[in-house]
């Protein structure tokens, strides 16, 4: 299985601010979801919360510290190596937030699908540091604002070596 992290982190690795995004990009989110589709996603509770629903045509796995917790259309476990075991045989599965599962599922990441706002945000949540040295850059995209996604940004690829 390959685990993969996907995120849109601001120039200053901000990601969201009061359980929210920072930044309505819909060229980000319809690349979310060509990447994701057909995949199982993992996520916090909170990020759940902050999305409000299961995310269709992915198999949702929430983690959270309230086990009792009941998410209609999502299994929901409390720790990232259950959800793993939960999808050991599927080819890739997807990381998508928040802050305290990236912090723990980083070490263990194979894949990061980054997309990198071009512009510092105040925020209360922060991607951690991406080691330097640790990832190769397999794809870049840069792209320029325009009529429907006002900041620049880029898509890239990050492999482990």
């Amino acid at each position: 299985m390959i685990l993969s992290i996907v995120v849109a982190i601001a120039e200053n690795n901000a990601i969201g601010k009061d359980n929210q995004l920072l930044w309505h990009l819909p060229a980000d989110l319809k690349h979310f979801k060509d990447i994701t589709s057909g995949h199982t996603i993992i996520m916090g509770r909170k990020t759940y919360d902050s999305i409000g629903r299961p995310l269709p045509n992915r198999r949702n796995i929430v983690i959270t510290r309230n086990t009792e917790l009941n998410l209609p259309g999502t299994e929901v476990t409390n720790r990232l190596d259950e959800a793993l075991k939960l999808c050991a045989t599927e080819e890739e599965v997807f990381i998508i937030g928040g802050a305290e599962l990236y912090k723990h599922a980083l070490e263990v990441t194979d894949r990061i699908y980054l997309t990198r706002v071009h512009q510092a945000f105040e925020a209360d949540t922060f991607f951690p540091e991406i080691a330097p040295g640790t990832w190769n850059e397999t794809s870049i995209e840069n792209h320029q604002p325009d009529e429907k996604n006002g900041l620049a940004y880029t898509f890239s690829t990050l492999e482990r070596k």
